[in-house]
């Protein structure tokens, strides 16, 4: 009996914690003071390649991935709506690494509410053949 290789189904890579200071709310005053965001990005592909070669290159630079997230979070454009951060930080990353599914986690340390609340938040998760089918329809 053929043995069958094992198949890749939840390989997972986390960048998680990227924190930085950023400007997005629907507020005035955040979009003014701003707030110290934290961001985790989750992406599942197939790490065998990696595990076996031992090789940065059959896998994805972690340091890409933050530079990424510190560029659209902090130095492209300000969001209402985190749920649109989220979603732009999905939708590239999907778009510039081999990866099939991507769930990226927003948080608002310390929101301007009137109490105590430690943060607020968003998940998003978007897989690749969803990201290709949305762009073509938009041609």
């Amino acid at each position: 009996m053929a043995s069958v290789p094992p198949t890749s189904l939840e390989d997972k890579i986390v960048v998680g914690g990227i924190k930085f200071h950023a400007f997005h709310g629907f507020t005035q005053l955040e979009r003014e003071v701003g707030v110290r965001c934290s961001i985790d990005v989750e992406m599942v592909l197939d790490l065998r390649r990696a595990i076996r070669s031992d090789k940065l290159r059959d896998t994805i630079d972690y340091r890409e991935v933050h530079s990424l997230v510190l560029d659209i979070g902090r130095r492209r454009k300000s969001y209402h709506l985190i749920e649109s951060l989220a979603g732009k930080i999905a939708e590239e990353i999907l778009v510039r690494f081999k990866v099939r599914q991507v769930t990226v986690k927003v948080r608002k340390e310390t929101p301007l509410l009137d109490g105590i609340v430690d943060h607020v938040g968003v998940q998003v998760t978007r897989m690749k053949s969803r990201i290709n089918r949305a762009s073509r329809k938009a041609r």
